[in-house]
């Protein structure tokens, strides 16, 4: 009995330190935020260098701190230290930067910057010791995110202490205004352990010569393989202007297998692996840069300007962690001979249509030449078209909540736990009488609306969790829910954008505009329609509005950092002209803000940091008017237009569109009542949609008959969205059984997590109590067994079916309790935390009967670990 109280005693003591080990990020960014380096005023809205994503997940703002370069291709460097000391991964890249401004962008991860400057010229060197190459980025490529359970490794005793950002400016001409450059990348960190450990290998030739005028001329590398075995999931490629398509391969027993191949003037971003490819101890890689002279008048050599070429080949991979090499590079070519055995797909030029290379260089070009939008209508694979038409939108026709008593529905939302949330006028209506002609509200004797104006619904049964809102409004308009659960709303009557706090707090925590103060600088609005927040910047945009053509632009503490829009001309709307900008929803998968241009019956989409416009969508279906939009993680846009006119043809409807695309899935309505004028949507990642209407006082509840299962396809052994446009690399690992169970108990944790910012101090008393109360009933248990089989006759033995009992809970010849043994007889038990991950096979599984503790494992040859993997 002593035994066991000492062994409870030590288990508490563990659990104990554990938990005071456990350092809440909050603590990590109070200490981080004294030592953050403040930006330029330019930079507004960008300065909140770390911010908070849960429990376990960060995002750390890498920019650039107001630069303006002298001259062209100038190479500028800036670093800032990981807030933590523990090991930390980086598991998504969100660029931030235009080519207009940047040629290219390169994150190194180090211990000992080149300088402790602001920024520096990095002819003077980006780190004293040795750097690996994290991200690159070029021609505006969209947003990277790695495949779940899989993470570049930072921190801790063995990962990069600094990020050191590298930034090339290529043609300076943009800077004629001298304005300030703030370009950088936005990463997603978490200290949750990742199982798999991502890693770069970089092919890049160092010696080709293009002469003047040569049709095609070819730049190889090959190396030798000789480390442990890693898993390809996505490549990059990157020339200069004389690229025409690079290609890369594995090689083995002189089988050539394809690893990617694009063209460089496309979007240089990091596209998925097609094909599973795994690299071996033993195998060649291998890759081929096509150039052309044609066009040159002298010799292009491989160099740093813009006016040279480089020839270089990305390889993202993942290793087991124990395993792992975070950074491997090859500069040579070992087997010139070998290429001539290349595959004739190398050879081949890719064909760029003229309006994917609008999108890889920018709108900048067409903007001068011409006032249409770029409407993205790009070409389909033939699976991305089987697989839109999978995906249909029905209501569902049991869901109460159509039956709900409501005001005029103006808003809706949905919150961190994925409630329903609905912003609605009660007993007021906004009709003719509402304003005068200066749109200053003319109601005010009714007072402010007395019933809860916003409520959180039950998404399954549409009961109200609770209710907000009373006595506050007078016309309520636009909601957006940040990532903390605030409510953002706004009132066309006050001319005012509110932030509530998530708790039934009545009094705004932020106000902006002046109430019944409508005007058009940047202290008022003019009946505001909605507003969004950027979940990884905090900044806030409003679009303003129904008497204003603009979106403003603020940073989380409510400051007026820019806007833009203006008042349409006459013919066909230009981009960045409004005829009252409805709705607003951030496509945070590719970093766009889009805005239902209602009267103009369109969508437009801009880059949130500097208002830049991206591209249009217009489609004859819509008609007139496009009342509100809304983006789902995973690609897809939803929305709804207006009442037909007389005469129109395009019926009332609401829509689900290919974001990349811009082309339409499916349409649908409602099969109760009909939409008279659905005023908002909002859609979730799972495929429900949600539609509230502003003349039938009605939301709808809508699902995807696929729930979105078929817009994934598998490629290289990963689970990959199929965004071809954006590339976005949303995976999950498939061909690792073990792997695949703890992924998606991680996933759930992190979903968990996500709905919880603080450390809750009543969990961890929990989480302390729970254990000791097991151990005290399994003590109880044996204390209670021993007396029955002991106490009335202590000369009498246990039979064998309690001497199985007791054995299970005592080691072998030990009198006392093996917690070790009793839990390790416990299934899916394992003593590292989790189950061993293999990449070639599963484990072979325990002998039941054998009485040993050892697991048996397959027992293959390891390589030589050898310093780098060039030849």
């Amino acid at each position: 009995m002593a035994g066991l109280v000492n062994n409870l005693l030590i288990l508490f003591l563990i659990f104990q330190n554990s938990c005071l080990a456990f350092r809440s990020p909050l603590s990590v960014f109070k200490r981080y935020k004294d030592t953050v380096r403040t930006h330029s005023n330019e930079c507004l809205g960008s300065n909140r260098q770390l911010v908070p994503m849960g429990l376990s997940d960060f995002a750390l703002d890498i920019r650039m701190p107001g630069v303006t370069p002298k001259q062209s291709d100038t190479y500028l460097c800036m670093s800032l230290r990981l807030p933590v000391e523990e090991e930390a991964y980086v598991v998504d890249f969100r660029p931030q930067a235009s080519m207009d401004t940047v040629h290219h962008m390169l994150l190194f991860g180090c211990n000992n910057p080149a300088s402790d400057d602001d920024y520096w010229d990095c002819n003077g060197g980006t780190c004293m010791d040795a750097s690996n190459i994290l991200y690159a980025w070029a021609r505006n490529a969209p947003p990277t995110k790695l495949p779940k359970g899989v993470g570049f490794q930072v921190g801790g005793e063995k990962g990069s202490k600094y990020f050191v950002l590298q930034v090339h400016y290529g043609d300076i001409s943009a800077f004629k205004d001298k304005h300030k450059d703030c370009s950088g990348v936005t990463l997603h960190l978490t200290n949750q352990k990742q199982p798999m450990i991502a890693g770069m290998y970089l092919m890049m030739s160092m010696d080709t010569v293009i002469p003047p005028g040569e049709k095609a001329v070819d730049a190889d590398i090959a190396c030798h393989y000789k480390m442990y075995p890693m898993h390809l999931f996505a490549y990059r490629v990157h020339t200069h202007h004389l690229g025409q398509v690079v290609s890369g391969y594995r090689v083995r027993d002189d089988k050539w297998t394809l690893i990617g191949r694009q063209s460089p003037q496309l979007p240089q971003a990091f596209y998925p692996v097609e094909n599973p490819v795994e690299i071996k101890y033993g195998d060649t890689l291998a890759a081929r840069c096509v150039f052309t002279g044609e066009g040159r008048s002298t010799e292009t050599y491989i160099g740093g300007t813009a006016s040279d070429e480089m020839c270089n080949f990305y390889i993202m991979y993942y290793m087991e962690a124990k395993h792992a090499v975070s950074y491997m590079t090859c500069t040579q070519n070992i087997n010139p001979e070998m290429f001539k055995n290349i595959p004739q797909e190398a050879n081949i030029p890719i064909p760029v249509k003229p309006d994917m290379t609008m999108m890889a260089h920018g709108h900048h070009e067409e903007s001068r030449n011409g006032d249409t939008g770029l409407i993205m209508q790009q070409p389909k694979r033939e699976e991305e078209e089987v697989l839109d038409q999978d995906l249909k939108i029905e209501e569902i026709t049991d869901w109460p909540g159509v039956n709900l008593k409501l005001g005029q529905v103006s808003g809706l939302a949905l919150d961190p736990n994925n409630n329903l949330v609905v912003f609605h006028r009660g007993d007021h209506v906004w009709d003719a009488n509402s304003f005068d002609n200066n749109y200053v509200y003319q109601q005010k004797g009714l007072g402010p609306i007395k019933e809860s104006t916003i409520l959180v619904l039950d998404p399954n049964n549409s009961a109200i969790l609770h209710s907000t809102g009373k006595d506050l409004f007078y016309l309520p308009h636009g909601l957006s829910i940040d990532n903390n659960g605030n409510y953002w709303v706004t009132d066309v009557a006050l001319h005012q954008v509110f932030k509530l706090g998530p708790h039934a707090v009545e009094s705004p925590l932020l106000t902006l505009g002046n109430a019944f103060q409508p005007g058009s600088d940047k202290n008022h609005f003019c009946q505001p329609t909605d507003v969004e927040v950027d979940p990884i910047t905090g900044n806030i945009y409003v679009s303003d509005g129904y008497c204003n053509s603009r979106i403003l632009k603020f940073s989380p503490t409510g400051m007026f950092i820019t806007q833009w829009g203006k008042e349409p001309s006459v013919g066909q709307a230009k981009p960045n002209q409004f005829n009252i900008p409805h709705s607003l929803t951030l496509a945070s998968d590719f970093g766009h803000l889009c805005v239902a241009d209602r009267e103009n019956g369109r969508i437009q989409c801009f880059k949130p940091e500097t208002g830049q416009f991206v591209k249009e969508i217009r489609h004859p279906s819509f008609g007139r008017e496009v009342f509100a939009i809304s983006y789902a993680p995973g690609g897809l846009l939803f929305a709804v237009n207006g009442k037909p006119y007389p005469g129109d043809k395009e019926p009332l409807q609401a829509f689900v569109m290919n974001f990349s695309t811009g082309a339409i899935i499916d349409t649908f309505i409602p099969l109760r009542k009909s939409f008279e004028m659905p005023h908002d949507i909002i859609a979730s990642e799972d495929g429900t949609v949600y539609i509230g209407d502003a003349h039938t006082n009605t939301v709808w509840k809508f699902t995807s008959t696929e729930k979105m299962e078929h817009r994934s396809v598998k490629k290289a052994g990963i689970e990959v969205q199929e965004i071809k446009a954006e590339a976005v690399i949303e995976a999950r690992l498939t061909n690792k059984p073990v792997a695949k169970e703890l992924l998606k108990k991680e996933e759930k944790h992190h979903v968990v997590q996500q709905a919880n910012t603080e450390v809750s101090v009543v969990l961890i008393t929990t989480l302390l109590i729970i254990p000791i109360v097991v151990l005290l009933a399994i003590v109880i248990f044996i204390w209670w067994r021993k007396t029955r089989l002991y106490g009335v006759d202590a000369e009498h033995k246990p039979d064998s079916s309690s001497g199985r009992i007791l054995g299970r809970f005592r080691g072998k010849g030990s009198g006392g309790l093996n917690l070790g043994n009793f839990f390790a007889s416990r299934a899916g038990y394992s003593r590292k935390g989790f189950d061993r991950l293999s990449t070639e096979g599963s484990d072979q599984e325990k002998d039941e009967d054998d009485p040993t503790d050892s697991e048996e494992e397959d027992s293959v040859p390891q390589p030589p670990v050898l310093p780098s993997s060039s030849s």
